[in-house]
């Protein structure tokens, strides 16, 4: 280690030589210096000096005073890589001189002024050389601080050891036996999940997909959307698939094209069957929470949840078959719905059914349908009320029954400031016949409906969607305009039966 105080500034020469230190060694070399610094006769050769010690000493010995001052006990040792100093003017053959006769050093050698005087602080060596040596010095405190740091934490991590066997922390108790409280949505997703069954519908025609349906009652019926089903309807293999993977061969009981419901049963069901619990979706409120099951993508009992986003939104949609569509005035949910999903319940927080998914709006397309179009949120169940009616017609009829007003009205849905009762019906026949609900109460063609009871109408699939959410033989107020006056009229629903009519 230098003596040069870890690279701080040597000090300047003193004025007057300071006494030194007693250099340890033999008694003969105890009085090779004098206090004066003058010099002794020339001894002779001297023996080579010994080797330098390992550690040399430092001004430890007291404080340091001002930079004047001198430092009793300051010892300078020779640079072992410094320059060899220059010879002193008028030096002789005696030059250089030789080395001191141990590493302490006695008094100057040579005679005259050429020497430096004992105790004169040694000259400094290049700038570099004390660089390096503080480096090293900070490189031996950075291993020796290393080498403890890591003594401690090898002492710390055995005395851990020792007394546990590991730092995680564990939850009481176990999975097993950890119960989830009720109406969380863990806990109605297991409920439901055994109700809830995989559709694969396959046509002669090798026409086929695959939905998503829900055991309705104890007896095997299976509810789900008339397009999951379509392409099996005729001559084609249906069957269901429950969350324990046991499969089951299905047919179809009826089917409601204007609805878009079908009715299933199970070929030889399994006793045990847990129907779902229908809720009632007159009573849904916007932001109530949704839980989605279903398949999407062939993804069997997939659970995604949401909220109701809007209520009484008029879809219509195709079932994919021929250019009938469904209409419905439906549940909005965010919950994530893809194909696949199509004939699922929406369940509310308690794990009732308030709705059958069927249908959603495509980014791609703009409109509503089965794409295979993702998910963008906008999500549309038909109102689990609507399908309880139409399913209990199918299981006792085969055939859905239609409530309806008795007139054919624009099914542009652009059209503006409602629903236009066309100037024709279908073939060519009467827009309004007299003996309809809606000739009775006074409607004529050209008429604009623009609300059923408080219901706002803005289009023709917006009122059929609203009439069907009725039942036949209900009584319904229609406000409409015609040649710039308002009026309204009482009808009494009439009602068609079956989808071919």
């Amino acid at each position: 280690m230098s003596t040069e105080n870890e690279g701080t500034a040597v000090p300047a020469a003193p004025s007057a030589p300071p006494v030194p230190v007693a250099a340890p060694g033999p008694a003969s070399d105890s009085t090779g210096t004098h206090a004066t610094g003058t010099h002794p006769a020339d001894p002779g050769p001297e023996p080579a000096p010994p080797a330098q010690p390992a550690h040399t000493p430092t001004t430890q010995g007291g404080a340091q005073g001002p930079a004047t001052e001198a430092q009793p006990g300051y010892m300078p040792v020779a640079q072992p890589h410094s320059a060899p100093p220059s010879p002193p003017q008028g030096a002789g053959a005696g030059w250089p001189p030789p080395p001191p006769a141990h590493p302490y050093g006695g008094g100057g050698h040579g005679g005259g002024s050429g020497g430096p005087a004992w105790g004169a602080p040694v000259p400094p060596g290049p700038r570099g050389k004390r660089s390096g040596g503080l480096v090293a010095a900070v490189l031996a405190a950075a291993l020796v601080a290393g080498g403890v740091g890591g003594g401690i934490g090898y002492w710390a991590a055995e005395r851990n050891d020792s007394s546990v066997d590991s730092t995680t922390v564990s939850a009481p108790g176990t999975t097993k036996d950890f119960k989830r409280d009720a109406g969380t949505v863990a806990a109605v997703a297991a409920k439901a999940l055994p109700s809830v069954v995989t559709i694969e519908a396959q046509g002669g025609d090798g026409e086929g997909g695959t939905g998503t349906g829900f055991v309705y009652d104890k007896q095997g019926h299976i509810v789900t959307n008339n397009h999951v089903v379509a392409s099996a309807a005729d001559g084609g293999d249906l069957s269901v698939t429950f969350s324990n993977g046991k499969k089951y061969d299905a047919e179809v009981v009826g089917r409601a094209e204007g609805y878009d419901v079908a009715v299933l049963k199970l070929k030889s069901a399994p006793a045990g069957l847990a129907p779902l619990p229908l809720g009632d979706s007159e009573k849904v409120t916007v932001g109530d929470s949704t839980i989605a099951i279903g398949a999407p993508f062939g993804l069997s009992n997939t659970v995604t949840t949401g909220i109701i986003s809007a209520k009484n939104r008029p879809v219509a949609s195709g079932d994919g078959q021929n250019s009938k569509a469904s209409y419905m005035s439906a549940l909005q949910t965010d919950a994530s719905i893809n194909p696949g999903n199509s004939g699922g319940p929406l369940l509310d927080a308690s794990g009732a059914v308030i709705g059958i998914n069927s249908a959603i709006q495509s980014a791609g397309t703009g409109g509503f349908g089965q794409s295979q179009a993702g998910s963008i949120g906008l999500g549309f169940a038909i109102p689990v009320n609507q399908a309880k009616t139409v399913a209990k017609q199918l299981i006792k009829t085969g055939k859905p029954v239609y409530p309806v007003i008795g007139a054919t009205v624009s099914m542009d849905p652009k059209s503006d400031g409602g629903a236009v009762i066309a100037d024709r019906g279908t073939g060519g026949t009467e827009a309004v016949p007299s003996d309809s609900p809606a000739g009775r109460a006074g409607l004529k063609a050209g008429d604009v409906i623009t609300k059923l009871d408080d219901r706002v109408i803005d289009s023709g699939p917006t009122l059929i969607s609203e009439i069907w959410t009725h039942k036949p033989g209900d009584k319904v107020t229609l406000t409409y305009e015609r040649e710039g006056k308002t009026s309204t009229a009482e009808v009494t629903l009439g009602q068609r039966e079956g989808d071919d009519s």
